[in-house]
Order: C-alpha cells, then sequence, then structure tokens
C-alpha cells in the first residue's frame, strides 16, 4: 500500500492524528490491537466522554519537563477542539470544574465522528492488529503484523506510535510503546498507575470499609498540591474524584490530608452554635454538616454525646484536628486495571516539542499517553491526546 504514514494505536490520539493526515491530503492506515478504535474512549466518564477542559492553562500536568507541553497546546487549543467536534454535530455542555461533556451524546458519538471521517478521508483501520515485528529502514520504516491468518507487511516513510499507557488491559493497554522506546536506547521515566483510587490495610481498614458507599465533600492535600472534590469511601480504601487527583501526586509511604469541612472552621461554627444551642450534643452538630452513618463513624475520635456548652479546649482541638486535618497513610493503590491513566513514560527530552518527532530517529512519532504527560482528572488527558495527534499529523 502507498501510504504517508503507518499509526500503530486507534486510540485518541491515533484517531485525531488520522483525521487531521487526511485533512491534509496525507494517506495513513491505523493498526489497531483491539476489536474495535477508540476502546478507552467509550467507556470514558462513564461512557460519556468528557472530552476537554475549558480551563486548561498547562499547569494541570504532571512531567518531568511541564514546558514541553506548550508548543502542542498552542498549535491545538481547547478551542480547536471545541470547534471540531461541532463541526461534526456534537456540542458540549460543562460540568463540574470546566468538564465537557456531549450534549445529548455520548462516548460512543465521539468515536462514530473519528470512524466516519477516516472512511470519508480514506484512511484505513485495520483491527486486531498484533506487531510481530517494526524495521528501521533506509527510506522508512516496515511493520510486520498478524491481522488474521497470516503476516502482512507494510511500508511506509513515517510511523507514529499512539499504543496509550498501560491502563487498562482488558481495554487493550499494553506496554508496547515503552518496550519499543527502550528497544531505540530512549530514556523512559518512571511509571505507575495515576487518577487511580487508593488502599487503606492494616488497623483502620475495617473503619473505611463500614463507612463504603459514603461520599464527602472534602480538601485532599499534601506537601504538593490539593483537590477540593468529593471523596468516596469504599471497602478497600477511598476514591471519589478528589482522591483520584492527589494519586497522581501521592507516593508509597507518604500521608494525605482530609479536610472534611473545607473553606469552614469547625471552631467558629461551634463557637456560634453553642451561644443559642449550647445543649445541643456535638452529634446533633455534625449531622448538619454530614450523614449519620459519617458522624457515627467519626465519633470514634470524637466525644459525640458532649454538649456543646460542656466542651472544653481539649475537646475543640481534637475536633479541629479530626475535622480538617484527618491524616491517612494509604497503603497502596488499585493498580493499573482500577487506574485512569498512566504517569511518566517516553521522557519528553527524546523528542522535538514542536513535531513529538524522535530526535534520534528521524520520521518516527510518539503521542498521547505513552509520553510522560499526564493530566488532571476532567478532560485534561483527552485534550492531551488531540492535541498530540494533530501536530504529529502536521508533520507526516
Amino acid at each position: 500500500m502507498n501510504v504517508d504514514a503507518i499509526i500503530i494505536g486507534g486510540g485518541a490520539c491515533g484517531l485525531m492524528c488520522a483525521v487531521q493526515a487526511g485533512m491534509l491530503g496525507k494517506r495513513v492506515i491505523i493498526l489497531e490491537k483491539s476489536e474495535k478504535p477508540g476502546k478507552k474512549i467509550l467507556i470514558s466518564g462513564g461512557g460519556r466522554c468528557n472530552y476537554t477542559n475549558i480551563y486548561i492553562e498547562g499547569d494541570e500536568y504532571i512531567s518531568n519537563n511541564p514546558n514541553f507541553l506548550k508548543s502542542a497546546f498552542k498549535q491545538w487549543t481547547v478551542e480547536d477542539t471545541i470547534q471540531f467536534f461541532e463541526t461534526y454535530g456534537l456540542t458540549g455542555e460543562e460540568k463540574t470544574l470546566g468538564q465537557l461533556f456531549p450534549t445529548n451524546k455520548n462516548a460512543k458519538d465521539v468515536v462514530k465522528i473519528f470512524t466516519q471521517l477516516c472512511d470519508e478521508l480514506g484512511q484505513d483501520i485495520i483491527c486486531n492488529a498484533h506487531i510481530i515485528e517494526v524495521k528501521n529502514l533506509d527510506n522508512g520504516f516496515e511493520v510486520i503484523y498478524n491481522a488474521g491468518i497470516k503476516e502482512e507487511k507494510l511500508k511506509a516513510p513515517k510511523l507514529v506510535i499512539a499504543t496509550g499507557g498501560l491502563p487498562i488491559s482488558k481495554m487493550g493497554a499494553t506496554d508496547y510503546a515503552l518496550k519499543f522506546a527502550t528497544k531505540l536506547g530512549l530514556k523512559i521515566q518512571p511509571t505507575a498507575p495515576a487518577l487511580v483510587p487508593l488502599t487503606i490495610t492494616g488497623k483502620d481498614a475495617d473503619w473505611y470499609a463500614k463507612l463504603s458507599g459514603n461520599s464527602v465533600f472534602c480538601r485532599v492535600s499534601n506537601d504538593k498540591i490539593s483537590f477540593e472534590e468529593q471523596i468516596l469511601f469504599t471497602h478497600w480504601g477511598l476514591s471519589g474524584p478528589a482522591i483520584l487527583q492527589i494519586s497522581s501526586y501521592w507516593r508509597p509511604g507518604e500521608y494525605i490530608n482530609l479536610d472534611f469541612l473545607p473553606d469552614r472552621s469547625i471552631q467558629e461554627i461551634i463557637e456560634n452554635e453553642r451561644i443559642n444551642n449550647g445543649k445541643w450534643l456535638l452529634s446533633t452538630l455534625l449531622n448538619k454538616f454530614f450523614t449519620k452513618k459519617f458522624t457515627e463513624s467519626i465519633g470514634l475520635y470524637l466525644p459525640l454525646e458532649k454538649q456543646l456548652a460542656n466542651l472544653n479546649k481539649d475537646d475543640i482541638e481534637k475536633i479541629q484536628r479530626t475535622i480538617h486535618h484527618f491524616k491517612v497513610k494509604p497503603a497502596g493503590d488499585k493498580g493499573y486495571d482500577k487506574a485512569e491513566v498512566m504517569r511518566g513514560g517516553i521522557d519528553t527530552a527524546e523528542l522535538s516539542s514542536k513535531t513529538l518527532e524522535c530526535k534520534t530517529a528521524p520520521g518516527l512519532y510518539f503521542g498521547g499517553e505513552c509520553l510522560d504527560v499526564t493530566g488532571w482528572l476532567g478532560g485534561y488527558n483527552f485534550q492531551w491526546a488531540w492535541a498530540s495527534g494533530y501536530v504529529i499529523a502536521q508533520n507526516l
């Protein structure tokens, strides 16, 4: 086949790259390991696909070189993403913290836009394609793969690796990009699950398990950053948006802090209420802010049956510390199968920030999650996938 490029990986980055290349009159072929393209798109946002975030500034990404993103995000902005999808009939509505979801549509419609465009632009998508070998030729690349009964070969002057990260294996995730890069001698930043629930073990495990299903709006923080969103207690530990966010900045052995009443002072609340409601029990006051189940559980550490008027200085200090500075030392995380994304990846120093071409292998490009670029929860990682796919397409 006479093609300008071969794209390995039919996820968000690979699909955007194929479409944008087609719009420039370039012919590409996508080789996708799974039985259909965009599988991770399809499960994102509970099947609704939070496809970007209107508040992206660039600081919401973790990378050994955060400045690496600037060029790609100048070339393909959030406004470009919004306009692209609107052009093909998909408008967005803002949810929590700038997250954009399709209006009256879902993740299937997002994938459908790409597959229809690929079809219209003559871009082939070969599914169930298992890569056997990639050869670096004098005039390009040869990819040997199996998509059925026998081995097939493709040759092209350009090669794009957009195979994603390690989450989620049942969605077809592999370490292909990392292995391929390692074979080329490229540096890899240490990888780990990110945007992932955290586990609690040991003597405190039962306390969390008994609260399973309870959700609390909370400020979750460590010495690096803080997030204010819901946390969810589970039978194995903690989840919910704020926990997923902090997990990207958490390292084993570290504590995180939970503030169950962010932007309020429990001490001031007690002082105000004891003037007119001094006979209230502490439990009565806490039930104004939390579920009865949560109040009962947190009562393990507090004098719930004391009247507000009878709380002494030590009591109030203990309440203040428990409500605003609840220390948690997670045992670990739930691993790649429960993680939204991978932290770390191919070191960005190996690529041109303007083109995403490998500095030591001309004609080879990497994009999307396999790079050392990890965004926050809420559409940030999709925006990186769209932007990197666009940038690569401009340079094929």
